[in-house]
């Protein structure tokens, strides 16, 4: 059985995509760890890297090759400041050398060191290889595969049986949600408070505080930022900003000087009825327009569906409930991380292997269940407003135009968000010994439509709207 912390599922990270450009970015940092421990890393002369598959496909428009190199840098993808990366790059590209790590200089042309293979490797739609010459000539090489949500593994799964080890001490160990409801009726405990139960086996009170508080902070910076930034996005498709726009129109004139103080600004808004639809679509646009534009966002589960979440905790604190607080903010994000960790264990939360339901689905279930939650729903309701939300979403392939995290993706973060308000005020309303169709099995079905669903509906940009719409359409 694999247990999965929330902060394995909720990770920090910087755009368009936590499997094309986090994934990678990781992958990098973990070869370099690989070769310390081999005592290999002071020989390595030159480097070159293979991207595969869908990485390849629309590694360009994932940016999946500017990240391998930040993290061949040693950059932090957590720390390293935004601003920085092109001067980075710019640095690499005049010089022709690569500061391996920060340790050492290798000559490096960025052109030619980082080749894009149309072809899949056989465990995972993206895989990575990198390559070094030695010293004394040998040549080596390892592979990783970027499996959505940050996570990269390697094809032995070379540390599964020591993580399984590891997380076999939480005290309340789940695989499907039917076990998870299980100990909540058991225990007599809500959803939130068994997977904090299961946090403490591996971390203190504090230490899962202030991961989540830090959590919460990127989350509401990438809203803010989001919604004070306008211009069009990088990448040639020339799409415009709207969130700066949408964000102007709904708060107006009224002053603040910080997140916090916008938060307080908008609960003292009269937020009508038919504006309230508009703020929640405000708050996800923001946070994919700065994923787009390679800014730090919160892979919740994905950075491709990194606003659904921000956007419907946005919508309890401003709408629902002024005097929401971080206590509210932990409950949501422990709910939501647990059912994301769910839908990894039986399905997949990559696009490169389930289409967009495995991200904008996922998210919009995990965003519903912890919504519920913190409405006062049972932990009955809330496996079912998840349900309801994926429900939904199945079958929704993934077709990004130009390689680009832009267009259909950042609409749909939007209708993610609506999706899981509405899933949300469905289950409250419902008896859920009455549903016709459990959460596990929605999980099942979504992971078999996975495996039917053609590739080139896979974040591959090889079908459906990549296709039809030429850039200069855009």
């Amino acid at each position: 059985m694999e247990s999965i912390s929330v902060f394995d599922m909720l990770k920090i990270g910087v755009g368009p995509s936590s499997s094309h450009t986090l994934g990678p970015w990781r992958a990098a940092l973990r070869w370099i760890e690989t070769l310390k421990k081999k005592e290999l890393f002071d020989s390595v002369e030159a480097i070159s890297v293979d991207l595969y598959g869908s990485l390849s496909l629309t590694g360009k428009g994932h940016a999946t090759d500017l990240a391998v190199v930040m993290g061949l840098l040693g950059a932090d993808p957590v720390t390293y400041p935004i601003e920085k990366i092109a001067e980075a790059l710019e640095r690499i590209q005049s010089k022709q050398l690569l500061d391996f790590n920060g340790e050492k200089n290798i000559p490096f042309n960025l052109s030619n060191a980082v080749k894009f293979n149309r072809n899949f490797l056989e465990f995972h739609p993206n895989g990575i290889t990198f390559r070094a010459v030695l010293k004394n000539d040998k040549k080596i090489s390892e592979t990783y595969y970027s499996i959505g949500g940050g996570f990269v593994v390697q094809k032995e799964r070379k540390r599964a049986k020591k993580k399984r080890e590891l997380f076999s001490h939480f005290p309340f160990p789940i695989q499907k949600a039917d076990e998870l409801l299980h100990y909540c009726q058991k225990e007599g405990k809500s959803i939130s408070e068994i997977v904090f139960q299961n946090e403490l086996s591996l971390r203190s009170e504090k230490e899962i505080n202030d991961g989540l508080r830090h959590i919460w902070e990127v989350m509401l910076d990438s809203m803010y930022t989001g919604c004070h930034t306008e211009g069009t996005l990088p990448g040639g498709l020339n799409v415009t900003r709207r969130a700066f726009e949408m964000h102007k129109n709904l708060v107006g004139a009224r002053p603040y000087a910080n997140p916090v103080e916008w938060i307080e600004t908008i609960r003292d808004t009269e937020v009508k009825f038919r504006q309230i639809l508009k703020w929640v679509s405000c708050f996800a646009l923001a946070v994919n327009e700065v994923n787009a534009s390679l800014g730090r966002v919160v892979t919740a589960p994905t950075n491709g569906s990194a606003g659904v979440i921000p956007a419907v905790m946005m919508y309890y604190m401003v709408i629902e409930n002024h005097d929401a607080n971080f206590a509210d903010v932990r409950r949501f994000l422990l709910v939501a991380g647990e059912i994301g960790s769910i839908f990894k264990k039986g399905a997949t939360i990559s696009a490169a292997m389930g289409g967009c339901q495995a991200e904008i689905g996922v998210s919009s279930a995990m965003a519903a269940g912890a919504l519920t939650e913190l409405m006062g729903g049972t932990p009955e309701q809330v496996l079912m407003a998840a349900e309801i939300a994926m429900e939904h979403h199945l079958g929704l392939t993934c077709d990004p135009i130009a390689g680009l995290v832009q267009v259909p993706c950042i609409e749909r973060n939007a209708m993610g968000a609506i999706k899981a308000i509405n899933a949300c005020e469905m289950a409250l309303e419902a008896d859920p010994s009455k549903a016709k169709v459990p959460l596990d099995k929605v999980i099942a079905t979504m992971w078999e439509t996975a495996k039917d669903m053609a590739s080139k509906y896979k974040e591959t940009s090889e079908g459906g709207l990549a296709v039809q719409v030429n850039i200069s359409d855009c």
